[in-house]
This record gives C-alpha cells, sequence and structure tokens, in this order.
C-alpha cells in the first residue's frame, strides 16, 4: 500500500502559478472521475493543463464559519475554501493580510474557487511580492508550456 501511495504522489503535477483571471477563463477538461483539470490559456495559442494551482493576494474577506476566505490578486477576486483545515492558516486570514495559497481547483466561473491545502502569510514583504508576483507567473509558465 505505501508503495502505491509513492507512486500516486509521484504522479501528481506540481502546483502551476496561476492569476485569477486566467483561472476565470480556463476551460474543464476530462470527465467527472480524472479530477478538476483546466485548459488554462496563455495567449499565444499556448495553454497549461492545470489541477492544482499557487496563487497569491490580498485577504479581502474571511469567513471562518464558512471556512472561506475571498482573496484578490491583480487581475481579479477567488475564493478558497478549506482554510480552517490548513495548519498554522488562520493568522494568515485577517484583512489586508497578502497571501499564498496552494490547492485544487474546485470551480472557474462565475469565480475561482480553490480548496487550499497550504497558506502562508506573505504581508511582511507584501510590497516585493506583489511587484513579483506577476513575473513569477510569467516566468514559471514560459517554462511548462
Amino acid at each position: 500500500m505505501f508503495k502505491r501511495e509513492q507512486t500516486l504522489e509521484a504522479n501528481r503535477p506540481p502546483p502551476i502559478k496561476v492569476l485569477s483571471g486566467q483561472l476565470r477563463t480556463a476551460e474543464r477538461r476530462g470527465g467527472a472521475d480524472s479530477g478538476s483539470a483546466y485548459d488554462v490559456s496563455l495567449g499565444g495559442g499556448r495553454s497549461l493543463l492545470v489541477s492544482l494551482v499557487w496563487m497569491q493576494g490580498t485577504v479581502l474577506e474571511a469567513q471562518l464559519d464558512g471556512n472561506t476566505v475571498l482573496l484578490m490578486d491583480e487581475t481579479g477576486t477567488f475564493a478558497v475554501q478549506g482554510v480552517n483545515n490548513i495548519p498554522k492558516g488562520k493568522p494568515c486570514l485577517s484583512k489586508g493580510k497578502y497571501v499564498m495559497v496552494m490547492g485544487a481547483i474546485q470551480t472557474v466561473s462565475p469565480e475561482p474557487v480553490i480548496r487550499a491545502v497550504k497558506m502562508a502569510d506573505l504581508s511582511e514583504l507584501a510590497a516585493l511580492h506583489r511587484r513579483m508576483w506577476k513575473l513569477e507567473v510569467e516566468d514559471l509558465q514560459q517554462v511548462m508550456a
């Protein structure tokens, strides 16, 4: 059993850095049993098949009783679910904090929704992280596509 779990983990694709605007226009691929994989357009006819994402944004609203937080990046808003289940995630959930989130895509329309598996507070160097984020996204997507 352990060997099968290692194989499944080894075959899992890494999270892809994306902007919420890119997810909003993504198209679902595969059947219901293949998981939530989405074709994210990168422009110039290029695209990536994505199921796990790495996103960054500013906390607009935290609904801890609803286990959800609303974030905004430079291209729009997106929701993150499952935040109460993230170890050390709650300190990230104050309005105005700049955070990163890794997770699985739940839906992309009308607003992207991510099921969080990891969150981290980037507020200490928020100005730097905000400036660099779009460049990091573009750089990784050029390498991956």
